[in-house]
């Protein structure tokens, strides 16, 4: 089903980081143009919020990514990973963004979820027939759940043209990943606006993390 995306519709997109890093790093070695995925998922429509939720380490080295999100007008929800006996590493925001997701609702009238994570679809199905939202998804569709797919109202597959959502892609075809992208899958402008030159803007900022040593974006994934 074609749906219509007025240019007065209230939009918010919420963008899984760990999971839209993961999908992009295995399936293409390069990392996510964020500032892009936003201005393609908004698609001129109005924008009242968009939140990336990302992980914090006790180095802190991931601060200039979040402070480049934070100059596209994405606002950044952080959690601190947890360390556990025997250095196991833990960090999940899927229950946070679920409660987030309900409760602005009531106050967008379409949502969008940046993830291909299956465990999104009951809360996607509830959000569309609960509150009557329009609920869309992005993500890169070959390690998307295809629950996930069928569920959304509509599904942007970021595989079709990888070199507009990455840096540093090189080409080539992405590698399926038999169950990756979710633990059911299957398969700066003003008022938050994001101007069309964001893509660049997003690869200068980028660039000012992506140093040498240990890539401060593995360690927000939690890795």
């Amino acid at each position: 089903m074609a749906i219509i995306k007025h240019k007065s519709q209230r939009v918010g997109i919420f963008i899984d980081t760990q999971n839209l890093y993961h999908s992009a790093k295995n399936l293409y070695k390069a990392k996510v143009n964020f500032g892009q995925v936003v201005k393609e998922a908004v698609a001129g429509r109005q924008l009242i919020r968009a939140i990336a939720y990302v992980i914090r380490t006790e180095s802190e080295e991931e601060k200039g990514f979040f402070d480049a999100l934070n100059k596209l007008g994405i606002e950044t929800k952080v959690k601190d990973i947890r360390v556990f006996a025997g250095g196991a590493k833990k960090a999940d925001w899927d229950l946070g963004t679920v409660i987030d997701l309900v409760a602005m609702a009531q106050k967008l009238d379409t949502i969008i979820i940046a993830t291909g994570d299956g465990d999104f679809v009951p809360v996607v199905e509830y959000l569309k027939y609960a509150h009557g939202c329009q609920v869309e998804v992005i993500a890169f569709g070959k390690s998307s759940s295809g629950q996930l797919r069928d569920a959304a109202d509509e599904f942007i597959d970021m595989c079709e043209d990888p070199r507009n959502f990455l840096i540093g892609f090189r080409g080539g075809v992405g590698r399926y990943i038999p169950g990756f992208g979710g633990k059911s899958g299957n398969g700066g402008g003003k008022e938050g606006r994001i101007d069309a030159d964001t893509s660049i803007e997003t690869t200068e900022a980028q660039q000012d993390w992506n140093g040498e040593g240990e890539d401060p974006a593995i360690k927000m994934s939690g890795e």
